[in-house]
């Protein structure tokens, strides 16, 4: 084994301290926010077709037309898709942390400007939504890199995956906390301004008062991002990032002697002698690089990829699911604020009893069984669950058996967390080198977000083309949603394939996954050949 710098065996292994559940707090809640801003929108929809997309004379509720619906709930993706590409090379270029407090200021900005979405007509209303929630992406696209490798670079080598799962954990709090705020906002409205059902008077039932309720919703999201703005900006760079990037040992020590409390020696001489040892300087786009680590990003990426094209069809669109199998009553028989709360409702109980407890079970197991099991075993799990709600879907929508498709469709969320929704995003983090490791987490999320943006306009045509008979919801009760579900188990099961790409990186440091130590034992003289082990 080749000497490691003393200031990175420190954080390797060092006990589980204060520190560590400071960062854990500090950049999971911008992923709180991340999944908040994200998954909020599908609560307004509706709500957003009957206020600006309502007929007048019509006895049916107003819905958004295919593409502006598809607009709104992929808009966000697109812009999360540049922000991750853009700030994961920009936290290699200038640090993780000078660009980590931009992000939050992003996502803090455009969350009130999304909600203060303006216009005199209904197309410039949701003109201007579209816009404030790509900018609104942009920030959140950088916070999937830069938390990731923070948190990875501030970890021991011990339990790594359960800090870096317990970051991305939060995002299940986020999807909570969007449902509970939905329903209190959409219940208090309610109480004040009480309206007939929509079958009574269909023009009564969408209060005026209902155009603030989609806006107080969007504009909630910014207020966890500000509390922690000041306490990311007190954080210290990374001393990978500073040592091993910007080749500045005495920082890296200091910063870390105060983080750990312990004395670190000042190793500036090794690191030159590391600089100048040339196998690892190499770029992204070098043959080196498509050597060791291209079958690594295009594992990484594709499995994220065909993760998200199931993992957001089902968040983004489970309210027509639900719609379809009778869950959620028709909108002609409620008013639009009671369309809110049902839909909160059941978005709020599938986060509970399924989302949130799956990313925990991550934490709690990702150190003991590994990486690679839990993916593979997620994906296999979503196959066969996703296959139970398709399959006999005519008995789900006709016997009248909700709670049971409610129980399975639960159980799918379950295993996407505990599973590939939690370990997609800490490979990435784990396996590249220092100075490429945000930007190849960066490219991974980035493929998500592709996967992201086909699911959500891809699952929306499917479930609109498939059946001329549509519900009042303007989606196809029956064989459209079937063939969805059928796509989804067949994303999950290449997911699974492309699996095997993905090395594990269970109980090793950083520099043993990415190769970063041979540099070390080329400037010590004394490399072997075998240390890189991926």
């Amino acid at each position: 084994m080749p000497q490691q710098l003393e200031v990175l065996n420190a954080l390797d292994v060092a006990k589980t301290q204060w520190y560590h559940f400071t960062a854990i707090v500090v950049a999971g809640m911008g992923f709180f926010t991340d999944a908040y801003d994200i998954f909020c929108i599908s609560l307004v929809t509706k709500l957003l077709g009957r206020i600006y997309y309502h007929v007048d004379g019509s006895n049916r509720p107003g819905t958004l037309p295919p593409n502006v619906a598809a607009a709104i709930n992929s808009v966000a993706f697109c812009g999360t898709f540049s922000g991750q590409l853009f700030f994961g090379w920009l936290g290699d270029k200038m640090g993780r942390k000078r660009v980590y407090g931009l992000t939050l200021m992003i996502m803090v900005v455009c969350s009130v400007a999304s909600g203060l979405s303006f216009g005199h007509t209904s197309k410039s209303v949701i003109a201007s939504l579209c816009f404030f929630r790509f900018w609104l992406g942009f920030g959140i696209g950088g916070d999937y890199p830069l938390s990731a490798t923070i948190m990875s670079e501030y970890s021991n080598k011990k339990t790594r995956g359960a800090f870096i799962a317990a970051v991305f954990a939060m995002q299940g709090f986020g999807i909570l906390a969007g449902g509970m705020v939905a329903i209190i906002i959409s219940v208090a409205f309610k109480k004040q301004f009480p309206a007939p059902p929509y079958a009574v008077d269909p023009v009564a039932s969408t209060v005026r008062q209902a155009d603030y309720v989609w806006r107080l919703i969007l504009m909630f999201g910014a207020l966890p991002a500000m509390l922690t703005y000041y306490w990311r900006m007190k954080m210290p760079e990374t001393a990978r990032y500073t040592a091993l990037v910007a080749k500045n040992a005495q920082q890296a020590a200091s910063d870390m002697s105060k983080v750990l409390q312990v004395e670190l020696e000042d190793e500036q001489s090794k690191v030159e002698q590391i600089t100048q040892a040339q196998s690892n300087t190499f770029g992204l786009f070098s043959k080196e690089f498509l050597r060791r680590h291209s079958l690594h990003l295009l594992g990484t990426s594709a499995t994220w990829m065909l993760l998200d094209i199931a993992y957001y069809s089902q968040n983004l669109f489970q309210k027509d699911i639900f719609s379809a199998v009778g869950w959620i009553p028709k909108a002609a028989t409620m008013s639009a604020l009671e369309e809110v709360y049902r839909i909160s409702r059941a978005q709020t109980l599938i986060a509970l009893c399924g989302t949130v407890p799956g990313y925990w079970f991550t934490v709690a197991f990702i150190d003991v069984i590994g990486r690679f099991k839990i993916q593979l075993m997620g994906f296999a799990m979503m196959t066969i669950f996703m296959l139970g709600l398709a399959i006999p879907y005519h008995h789900w929508t006709t016997s009248g058996n909700h709670t049971g498709f409610v129980v399975m469709y639960a159980f799918t969320f379950f295993f996407a967390n505990f599973g590939p929704n939690s370990t997609t995003f800490i490979v990435p983090a784990e396996i590249f080198p220092a100075r490429l490791r945000s930007t190849c987490h960066g490219i991974s999320a980035a493929s998500g977000k592709v996967g992201a943006i086909i699911g959500s306009m891809g699952f929306l045509y499917i479930a609109q083309s498939q059946n001329p008979a549509k519900t009042d919801h303007g989606y196809s009760t029956g064989i459209g949603v079937k063939n969805s579900l059928l796509v989804l188990a067949g994303c999950n099961l290449l997911g699974l394939v492309f699996t095997f790409l993905v090395p594990e990186a269970k109980g090793k440091s950083l520099e043993e996954m990415s190769g970063e130590n041979e540099a070390e034992a080329a400037a010590a003289g004394s490399y072997d050949g075998k240390t890189l082990n991926v």
